[in-house]
């Protein structure tokens, strides 16, 4: 083979690379993915988010990252990366809106939930009218977690 791949390929093979732990290489196959058809979203998605995670140049990866998803607003992996990248700088709240947003686009899709569920995000307290860290909020909350049946008025029901 002569070494050129196409940026499908390239892609993968930054895939590949990162699930053996070769994160430089990886961001050499997804910049070349991107530079051979930067108009495509997806390769603009996957270079943004290395460029961020990898290079830790943040604004260069986010600006990718969003320019992907403004131009191909229902693919899962370009909210799935741009959240990605929102988590790894501390910002957690923006990263759930787009979590969010895929999900409504793409709700079975496996890397969406996979980043909704390792985000550990919290129900809803079971007094909601007492603030979270109210002593009865804690308790049934934790009696709910374990799987406890809690009397609930009809104004009460979630």
């Amino acid at each position: 083979m002569s070494g050129i791949f196409t940026p499908e390929e390239s892609l993968a093979k930054g895939h590949d690379l990162l699930r053996s732990g070769l994160q430089q290489a990886a961001l050499e196959q997804f910049a070349n993915a991107y530079e051979r058809d930067p108009s495509n979203p997806r390769f603009r998605s996957y270079y943004g988010w290395a460029v961020a995670l990898i290079e830790r140049r943040i604004d260069r990866g986010l600006s990718l990252c969003r320019s992907a998803l403004r131009d191909d607003y229902d693919n899962p992996e370009a909210y799935c990366n741009l959240a990605k990248v929102l988590l790894a700088f501390g910002r957690k709240s923006e990263a759930l809106r787009y979590l969010r947003r895929g999900l409504m686009v793409a709700p079975t899709h496996p890397l969406l939930i996979r980043e909704w569920r390792n985000l550990g995000v919290r129900k809803r307290p079971v007094l909601p009218f007492l603030s979270r860290r109210h002593l009865l909020n804690r308790w049934l909350g934790r009696m709910r977690g374990r799987g406890a049946q809690l009397p609930m008025g009809p104004q009460m029901a979630t």
